[in-house]
């Protein structure tokens, strides 16, 4: 049985799997993260890798790995830029570091971007050659795919949408370096930002001092009036994202991920904000990931080394099986 090696890598942890062509999870162990610097996620990382293969092997013929990672990543040579905004260092060669490990073809990619492959390759995506994968958890980042191919840009670093500013009055400085960017108002962190300038600190539950989200849409559902104001305001600007990338790339599909959209209280709210008349071309709607959250970025990770094996730069559109279940 051909497997794959997925190896996710976010905020606050490092999960390691096994997954088979289908998509099916075989094998997985989950590591702590929490680095702000590549000087020690790197090393973290690799004994992961080392400490997975020698300590839980594999359940079939392992083909290829892939590293699914926060931050910035050049795709096309291997390298992991930036674990935030600005490089701290010159690249580092992740996909040969962690090839020379595992004795297997590598190839790495930013975790929304990996996700993006996933679906494209075994998820909603697969109906579908101009979608939009949008993810809004932590932070809120999307990936596009126009003609069947993911937009990476000039510069690898496409699909920052939680940098787009959507309100010109605000000028606390978001970290990108300008003021009133998305990512501020609807995200983990916005959430939190927006409750901490509230003065609503008992919301600030999770680790790294963040907003307990689920607590903060249950006050917003009681009629508590500042988090109902926080919920709002995040609904309402989230649409604007959504309606702004779908005159930009024309999708007829949006693949919405991450915990925050996944709450369905928060997605009727974001769905009464969108203008028929702007959405009328994504015919086949607001989708959900097919993946489970525990799983999609191991899955996102595991569909790099597929691609990486078969050389694929696209997926083919396959027509939609109603029958079949979500992966």
């Amino acid at each position: 049985m051909k497997t794959y090696l997925g190896i996710d890598f976010g905020g606050t942890k490092l999960l390691i799997g096994e997954v088979d062509a289908a998509g099916t999870v075989l094998r997985t162990k989950c590591y702590g993260t929490g680095f702000t610097r590549q000087a020690d996620a790197v090393p973290a990382l690799l004994h992961a890798v080392r400490d997975y293969r020698d300590t839980v092997g594999f359940a079939g013929d392992a083909s290829a790995a892939g590293v699914g990672i926060v931050g910035i990543v050049d795709n096309a040579r291997g390298e992991w830029i930036s674990i935030a905004h600005e490089p701290e260092g010159p690249p580092v060669p992740l996909a040969r570091m962690v090839s020379q490990e595992l004795g297997l073809p590598c190839a790495i990619d930013n975790d929304v971007r990996s996700s993006t492959t996933a679906e494209l390759l075994l998820g909603q995506g697969r109906y579908s050659r101009d979608f939009i994968y949008l993810n809004a958890g932590t932070g809120l980042a999307a990936g596009f795919v126009v003609d069947g191919r993911i937009l990476r840009g000039a510069h690898v670093n496409a699909g920052e949408i939680g940098h787009m500013v959507v309100d010109l009055s605000d000028t606390s400085p978001c970290c990108c370096g300008r003021a009133g960017c998305v990512e501020n108002v609807v995200s983990g962190i916005g959430f939190t930002r927006q409750a901490r300038l509230r003065g609503m600190e008992d919301l600030m539950t999770q680790a790294g001092g963040r907003a307990d989200v689920r607590l903060l849409f249950e006050r917003a559902e009681k009629g508590d009036a500042a988090s109902q104001e926080i919920i709002e305001c995040g609904a309402r600007a989230l649409a604007c994202v959504m309606m702004n990338l779908v005159r930009v790339t024309d999708p007829d599909t949006i693949i919405y991920g991450g915990g925050i959209l996944g709450d369905e209280r928060f997605l009727h709210r974001v769905e009464r904000h969108l203008e028929p008349g702007t959405m009328r071309g994504v015919t086949r709607g607001l989708v959900a990931s097919s993946f489970q959250p525990r799983y999609a970025g191991l899955l996102g990770a595991a569909s790099l080394g597929m691609v990486r094996e078969s050389g694929a730069a696209c997926a083919p559109v396959h027509k939609r099986d109603e029958g079949r279940e979500a992966l």
